[in-house]
């Protein structure tokens, strides 16, 4: 899908949730941080509900169940039905279902929340390469996941046995740091076979797919605080982001973004949803704020929010960047913003 690269964040004189139908919203960094709820979150997404906005959450972790991810959502405030959970192991078991025959065997390396994806799309989990699969589902397995799983995956795949993994982030966090994800897995099986496997999560288009298939939007909103995965995923789909930052996106990272990674609108949490957003000019004007470039660096004139100055700078950068004018230093302006 092609794409004009967009220069500045979008205005909406509607609060977005009556602009969109759905909100498709990732878990961690947006509803919850080491298990806890994110500041604001439960009130935001409670008058978002009451309002008539249908929520979904869209998460790359295939170990855990729509049920486990409900129950754990209602118990921080957010009532959460398992319908409303949407996993890249959902979607990768529909890649599958779709190439092989029904009720395959499928060689299953990861958690619960993969079997019973697979189970309900009629495949069969099994557990060796000698099961005679028809096809290898690699999803998160949890740090308890042995040396042994990985060995029975490279043997199915390099027999030449079709390759599926629910995604490939190579990092997840936890409450003591940043951890190895299902990507960093998938490498141990890359490199002992060579093979490359056919991805479902987000940012690539069978996620999308299976969000909308599950939940019937129309005018959804993907809400997420990675670019690399939830706003460039929006853009692979074709349809509007909002990003907020409550996660691991900063504002300098936001004003470099590429392209595919550059959201629809900016909100400091998820109370942007129930508010509209300010116009951004082309020259950079937002609030009371004027972004622009001098001699390589950004600078703000005016006054108003941070946000409103992170969204004039916004403009600025990303219509600098689309003219191929090298990086610009962003320190001085953040500095003025307190970001």
């Amino acid at each position: 899908m092609t794409h004009a690269p967009r220069t500045r964040p979008d205005g909406s004189g509607v609060p977005l949730l009556e602009a969109y139908d759905t909100a498709l919203l990732d878990l961690d960094g947006v509803v919850y941080a080491g298990g806890e709820a994110v500041a604001h979150a439960v009130e935001s997404l409670g008058t978002a509900r009451f309002a008539g906005m249908r929520l979904a959450y869209v998460t790359n972790n295939a170990s855990r169940t729509p049920e486990t991810v409900a129950a754990h959502l209602t118990e921080l405030g957010v009532p959460a039905d398992p319908r409303d959970v949407i996993t890249s192991a959902q979607a990768v078991a529909r890649l599958i279902a779709e190439q092989v025959p029904a009720g395959a065997r499928v060689l299953t390396i990861g958690g619960e929340g993969l079997y019973e994806a697979l189970r309900e799309r009629g495949l069969t989990p099994v557990e060796s390469a000698d099961d005679d699969p028809a096809a290898v589902a690699q999803g998160y397995g949890g740090p308890g996941m042995t040396w042994g799983r990985f060995a029975e995956a490279s043997y199915a795949v390099a027999r030449g046995v079709p390759w599926f993994a629910s995604n490939t982030d190579r990092t997840i966090p936890s409450g003591r740091g940043i951890a190895p994800g299902n990507g960093a897995a998938v490498e141990v099986v890359r490199i002992a076979t060579g093979a490359e496997p056919q991805v479902a999560g987000k940012p690539l288009p069978p996620m999308h797919r299976e969000s909308i298939i599950r939940t019937g939007a129309e005018r959804p909103l993907v809400v997420g605080d990675r670019l690399d995965t939830d706003i460039e995923g929006a853009y692979n789909g074709g349809v509007d982001s909002l990003l907020v930052l409550t996660g691991v996106t900063d504002a300098a990272q936001l004003l470099a973004a590429a392209p595919e990674h550059r959201p629809t609108y900016v909100a400091a949490d998820l109370r942007g949803l129930l508010t509209g957003a300010p116009d951004v000019g082309p020259a950079g004007e937002c609030g009371g704020w004027t972004a622009s470039v001098r001699g390589g660096a950004l600078e703000l004139d005016g006054e108003g929010t941070a946000l409103d100055g992170l969204r004039a700078l916004c403009a600025a950068a990303w219509t600098h960047a689309g003219r191929g004018r090298g990086e610009l230093d962003a320190g001085k302006a953040l500095a003025r913003l307190g970001l």
